[in-house]
């Protein structure tokens, strides 16, 4: 049983990611790019399991 704090945050986390992966559908898709996510938001670049910071 979640208090009815918790079950706003969690009504509030979810409110949160589902704008966010609205906002993300909308950004054109990149051609011939690396794939997965952007490296910038994560702080580093990883290629072929090599990890470097930039």
């Amino acid at each position: 049983m979640l208090t009815p704090e918790a079950q706003r945050a969690l009504a509030e986390a979810e409110a949160r990611r589902r704008e966010y992966r609205e906002a993300e559908a909308k950004l054109p898709k990149e051609i011939g790019g690396r794939g997965g996510k952007e490296p910038g938001r994560y702080g580093d670049w990883e290629v072929k399991g090599l990890t470097s910071d930039f």
